[in-house]
This record gives C-alpha cells, sequence and structure tokens, in this order.
C-alpha cells in the first residue's frame, strides 16, 4: 500500500435499529494495521499514555519495546484498562505495523505533534 492512506476506526457502532454499541476499536485497528502492513498505529485516549505512576500525569513513558510489557505488567504499571490497549500496540507491532502509539485526545493537534515532531505527544511501542 502507498503513503498517504489514513484509516479511522471508530468505537461505538450501530445496528439495524438503531442501537448503539461500545466496540473494542482497538482490536480492529491493530489487526487491520497489521493486514495493511501500516506505517503506524495511533490509538487516542483521555491519558497522557503509558504512566509509570497514574496518578501523575508527569509520569509519561515515552518509549516501550515490546519485550518490556511482560515486567511493566508485573509491576503494576500497566494495569486495569491500559492491559488491552497495550496488548493491541503489541499485536500490531507484532504484526509488522512499525510503532504503536497511545495519545491523549483531548490534547489538541494531539495527532499532529506525534506524526511532525521528534519527542511526539504520548507512549510509543516498539
Amino acid at each position: 500500500m502507498g503513503f498517504g492512506y489514513v484509516s479511522f476506526i471508530s468505537t461505538v457502532g450501530y445496528d439495524d435499529e438503531g442501537n448503539v454499541y461500545n466496540v473494542n476499536a482497538d482490536t480492529a485497528a491493530s489487526a487491520i494495521a497489521g493486514a495493511l502492513n501500516a506505517e503506524s498505529l495511533i490509538l487516542m485516549t483521555d491519558i497522557r499514555g503509558l504512566l509509570e505512576n497514574k496518578d501523575d500525569p508527569d509520569t509519561l513513558i515515552h518509549k516501550v519495546y515490546v519485550s518490556d510489557i511482560p515486567a511493566l505488567i508485573k509491576q503494576g504499571i500497566i494495569s486495569g484498562g491500559m492491559i488491552p490497549k497495550i496488548e493491541c500496540c503489541k499485536d500490531a507491532i507484532r504484526r509488522g505495523v512499525k510503532k504503536a502509539v497511545i495519545i491523549d485526545g483531548r490534547v489538541s493537534h494531539s495527532i499532529l505533534i506525534e506524526l511532525l515532531s521528534d519527542e511526539g505527544s504520548g507512549t510509543m511501542f516498539l
């Protein structure tokens, strides 16, 4: 696939009767990114990324290698709702995506900051 394509996976779906459902967009996005041999997977959430101390937003971990994930889970740094999100990042990397990133969707232009700056804005998984 050539450069220039961006796919968005919605976290909300609906049925023929108009009922709205919360869908696991992270899992779908991870699988689609792998199948498309995507350069990047960007997951937006309502926190800065993976935090060393979940109660302190200034403890952002900027880079995590897939091999570090089990130890971070054992230490309790990755816990609760972050486990499935980070597992999706890990799965995407294992499917051939070059990097997966968790960024804060509440920050204006967070995708542009991630894509166009050297330091990025969230946690990058390699």
